[in-house]
């Protein structure tokens, strides 16, 4: 018994030191990694996107399956809805986003004026008069020039961030369709496939563990994709109804952050209360009664009803998790990491349930004995 004991530390120890030594000597030798690199960073964001449209739309597959449609049949169902989608993303919606973009960005000064004409009017409010907003927003750090600053810097950083990257659009349009059906077509083979590098006592394991993480990230995927494509269209219609411009712009940046969790209404509810506020204190109250109410459904009935419980994390734990993948890996660390995290963890609850299993017969021969 304790033979045995002993015999599976050392080998776990020189497991672990191999480990270590591999990648202390991997790092010095980093230019022979250098095509691998280069290989990985070409492909990282085709197989993202492709992955990301997997778990959004293999439902729609399942679905199509449930009433008898063959799954080759929905692939190209699903595939050509989803082109025929883009197409016309590309060619109707895409031009009125990019002008209401434009739009907003030539109107920042406009928009900082309104909000010092709308800090005068809060002084005459009896109460608020002795309040010195300037010297508030001096000690914050939030003087309008700062801002102004901050955010022509962002967005021409973006602009020519977008610019560099255009050469690589053509390369993801056409490989992204081409990975994505291959993932309908062939992603049941994935997991019989990694099974086969493990051990045959293991493979049965190695199985049910990447059953479990599939079931988190489709979970959490398909299902906040849903409920936050839902949360677009109601904010584009509330904010339709109350007279807002930069109606489109402003529901698409709610669908991109309400995939974060806890967090993600607020930074998508930011930029609407802010336009709000520049044409009056009533306007930004009723966006912000408008997106109290659509979290409000999101988060009572919308994702409880298409997420579930694939997500079985603290509140605490999240935003730590959003905190610490935001600053590595910016806003892709921060929709990706909560996932992320939920795969790590499912990995560990299921390698510890083994290990407990394992004790249990390790025990039950020891008294056998």
């Amino acid at each position: 018994m304790n033979l045995f004991k002993s015999s599976k530390l050392l080998f776990w120890t020189l497991w672990s030191l191999a480990a270590v030594l591999t990648i202390y000597i991997s790092t010095k030798i980093s230019f022979v990694f250098q095509p691998v690199f280069t290989l990985f960073s070409t492909l990282f964001i085709p197989v993202l996107i492709a992955g990301f449209l997997f778990y959004l739309l293999n439902p729609f597959i399942k679905l199509l399956e449930r009433i008898k449609v063959k799954r080759t049949y929905g692939i190209v169902i699903v595939m050509l809805l989803a082109i025929g989608g883009t197409i016309t993303f590309i060619v109707q919606i895409a031009p009125v986003l990019m002008g209401q973009l434009t739009e907003l960005i030539v109107n920042i000064p406009t928009i900082i004026a309104n909000i010092e004409i709308q800090a005068d009017d809060l002084k005459r409010v009896p109460g608020l008069e002795k309040i010195d907003y300037e010297e508030v927003l001096m000690r914050l750090n939030l003087s309008l020039d700062t801002i102004s600053n901050t955010i022509l810097s962002y967005i021409t950083t973006s602009i020519s961030s977008i610019v560099s990257t255009l050469t690589g659009l053509a390369v993801v349009l056409i490989t992204v369709p081409i990975i994505l059906f291959y993932l309908f077509h062939d992603g049941h083979k994935f997991k019989p496939a990694v099974a086969s590098f493990f051990p045959a006592k293991y493979k049965d394991h190695a199985i049910e563990l990447l059953g479990q993480m599939n079931a988190v990230v489709s979970g959490y995927i398909s299902g906040k994709g849903l409920a936050s494509i839902v949360v677009g269209i109601l904010v584009y219609i509330g904010i339709l109804f109350i007279g807002l411009p930069y109606s489109l712009l402003l529901a698409i940046i709610n669908v991109a952050t309400n995939m974060i969790p806890y967090i993600g209404p607020f930074i998508g509810a930011a930029p609407a209360f802010i336009i709000g506020l520049t044409i009056s204190p009533g306007k930004a109250l009723l966006v912000a009664l408008l997106i109290v109410v659509i979290q409000q459904i999101d988060a009572n009935f919308l994702t409880p009803k298409f997420v579930g419980k694939s997500l079985d994390i603290h509140p605490l734990t999240i935003i730590v998790v959003l905190l610490v993948a935001g600053k590595m890996a910016g806003i892709v660390g921060i929709i990706f990491g909560v996932p992320g995290f939920a795969i790590v963890k499912t990995i560990v609850i299921y390698i510890k349930k083994l290990i407990v299993e394992e004790n249990k017969k390790i025990k039950q021969i020891g008294d056998n004995v």
